[in-house]
């Protein structure tokens, strides 16, 4: 079969022949029909990513979508986090236990770049973020999967309002497609510039904002939230520090939360797979992505990583799939 390979961590992986895995015990093979290069993908094969350096070579993708005993499932692996290989091929073993069947009329490059992104999105705002129907929401990193899914997913929770940040024009045009009442572009690291923008684009008060961000925009977003407001924080991409000043907090009685993935459990996560699948099939939910076959694997990577790609690529392991 053919796959991507890590090599050397650091460097953009590299398409070979490799041989069909043989399941083990409690595996089943999935036939691969979608790939996403993600984020974590990314960290993971520097080689500098909490989780250490992992052994080379090995097949990256942590999340993917194929056809498993007739079935279209979404599934889940550990490549680049522990031993084992990943989605970017065109066969890879899975656990059966951690297969997610997937709803008729599913897409699956739609779910691939959908995906735990928008997991993320989807808990982050519901299960920490606690929003309820009328409340208005800020989503920064708009422009991001995380930040577009969040807008589409504020919309499906009846969110009255919802106001986007992101940085690049873009960005901003991509917020605007997912569903944003109004954008703002966060351009400038004054926290009090942005929060100005912030308050002229909504409604009131924000009641909650969901942050992949931090840094400027966190603290300028925290300045928009009426008392007793929320911040579910679930990265760091503009900085791993934030400005937010102590008065804010208190003056406001504002709750700081932080979200990851990593904290669900497997039912919860094949919950909100579901959810998600289901919203995307019935067309309220999608990302901005493209495709590339897996033999054009190595220059896909090079463009996700520096974010020169329309959302997020979803590599194509057969041909014609």
């Amino acid at each position: 079969m053919r796959a991507a390979e890590i090599r050397e961590c650091g460097r953009p992986p590299v398409v070979a022949e490799r041989d069909t895995p043989v399941p083990r015990d409690g595996e089943v093979l999935v036939d691969v029909l979608a790939a996403p290069v993600t984020p974590l993908d990314l960290l993971c094969a520097t080689g500098t990513s909490y989780f250490g350096r992992p052994a080379t070579p090995y097949v990256p993708g942590v999340q993917g979508v194929g056809t498993a005993g007739g079935r279209t499932v979404w599934f889940p692996t550990p490549a680049g986090m522990a031993a084992g290989d990943g989605s970017m091929a065109e066969v890879a073993a899975v656990p059966e236990s951690e297969l997610v069947e997937l709803p008729d009329g599913t897409d699956p490059v739609a779910l691939a770049a959908l995906g735990l992104s928008a997991v993320a999105a989807h808990m982050a705002l519901t299960m920490r973020g606690e929003l309820a129907p009328g409340e208005q929401v800020i989503v920064l990193g708009a422009g991001g999967v995380v930040g577009q899914a969040a807008v589409r997913l504020a919309r499906i929770a009846g969110a009255r309002r919802v106001v986007a940040g992101a940085r690049s024009p873009a960005a901003l045009e991509r917020a605007e497609r997912a569903g944003a009442d109004a954008v703002v572009a966060l351009v400038t690291g004054d926290a009090g510039e942005l929060a100005r923008r912030f308050a002229a684009a909504a409604d009131g008060p924000a009641d909650l904002v969901l942050d992949p961000l931090f840094g400027a925009p966190a603290a300028a977003a925290a300045l928009a939230l009426r008392p007793g407001g929320r911040l579910v924080n679930l990265g760091g991409s503009a900085g791993e520090t934030c400005p937010i000043e102590s008065a804010t907090l208190r003056g406001r009685s504002l709750r700081l939360l932080g979200y990851t993935n990593n904290e669900l459990t497997a039912e919860q996560r094949a919950a909100a797979i579901g959810f998600v699948a289901a919203r995307a099939a019935a067309g309220e939910l999608s990302v901005a992505h493209e495709t590339v076959p897996l033999a054009d694997a190595a220059a896909a990577w090079r463009r996700q990583a520096a974010g020169a790609a329309e959302g997020r690529i979803v590599l194509i392991p057969r041909p014609g799939g």
